[in-house]
């Protein structure tokens, strides 16, 4: 079973992902794959929130901030994987070296692939990803272009999951497939 979760930034999206991926282990092997690459204070405040808030849930933690199938090699591949998440994901393989580079215009292909091998490969697996990409304000170019990568990204990977869900002002919005609270 494979669910990818959609929203706004700080809308409840990682603990309804790890209340998912809770249901769909059962007793089995949990992993969180953490995609975030942390660079500053409030960064690391982030990781340390997220670390805290499954704290007793039984996630092994993996550190993946680009080529997320590598959790596949590194794990037991029926268990369930909570990647957490595909924005983060996004901009790591964007800027693979210096955020100040050149982005990389094979960012989203890669990162398609890879969270597509996880969805095949896992026995179950959760993505978490922001919606940012449906306002109507014109950004600068670098924006748009991340703005259209993540949501390339999201389709593929909506059209790969049972379940796709956005929360929304505190509501779930079932776009395919049943969530049941």
């Amino acid at each position: 079973m494979n669910i990818l979760i959609s929203g706004g930034s700080k809308s409840g999206k990682s603990a309804l992902a790890q209340q998912a991926a809770l249901r769909l282990a059962g007793g089995g092997k949990r992993y969180y794959v953490a995609t975030m690459i942390p660079y500053d204070g409030e960064d690391r405040a982030r990781v340390a929130r997220h670390v805290a808030d499954r704290a007793g849930m039984g996630f092994e933690t993996l550190e993946l901030g680009r080529k997320v199938e590598r959790c596949l090699s590194l794990a037991a591949t029926d268990a369930t994987f909570l990647v957490d998440s595909v924005t983060a994901l996004l901009l790591n393989e964007m800027y693979p070296d210096d955020h100040g580079a050149e982005a990389d215009p094979d960012a989203a292909k890669r990162c398609v692939e890879g969270l597509l091998k996880v969805a095949r490969g896992a026995g179950n697996a959760v993505f978490v990803s922001d919606r940012i990409y449906s306002d109507a304000i014109r950004y600068d170019c670098f924006t748009e272009k991340y703005r259209a990568d993540l949501a390339l990204i999201d389709r593929s990977l909506a059209s790969a999951c049972d379940t796709v869900l956005e929360l929304c002002a505190g509501n779930v919005i079932v776009h395919k497939g049943e969530w049941k609270p």
